[in-house]
């Protein structure tokens, strides 16, 4: 079978770039997936009444204390992410929330077809991701420049 890959100095290259840029790629990638969520929070607290519409259409109840948990665990996690700070819980709390909010909000399935399933999809989509990267930070951890580390000593 043929290999896709040919130059072991390109695939060498790649690798030693990763191993010796590991400490700081790890923190591009929290903050990088935090972001998400300091948006998303920005976005509530700015537009709060908006954001307990959007729940109470999805009638979650309690719509207004679901905001404020909400935007508060959104702060919580994008500090712990950004910081390094608690970041293997941050990431195990990032991974369930993300799994609720996907669903509560983004049964894409439940919409008909059209540009409202296919936003939906790409919600979706995005939030396994968003998953996918809980883990990977679960596994490594906050890496050289987290307070993990400064903490742990």
């Amino acid at each position: 079978m043929a290999m896709l890959f040919r130059s072991r100095s390109l695939t060498s290259g790649v690798d030693a770039f990763a191993a010796g840029s590991a400490n700081l790629l790890i923190l591009v990638g929290r903050i990088l997936l935090a972001w998400v969520f300091v948006g998303s929070a920005y976005g509530a607290i700015t537009n709060f009444s908006g954001s307990v519409s959007y729940f109470r259409s999805l009638n979650v109840p309690a719509p207004e204390l679901f905001t404020a948990t909400t935007v508060a665990l959104e702060v919580i996690m994008s500090a712990g992410l950004i910081l390094g700070f608690g970041t293997r819980y941050c990431a195990v709390l990032i991974f369930l929330f993300v799994l609720m909010a996907t669903a509560i909000a983004h049964r894409y399935w439940e919409y008909p077809v059209g540009s409202q399933q296919i936003g939906q999809y790409n919600h979706f989509l995005k939030n396994i991701s968003i998953m996918g990267g809980a883990l990977l930070i679960l596994v490594t951890g906050g890496g050289r420049f987290s307070l993990d580390r400064k903490l742990a000593g």
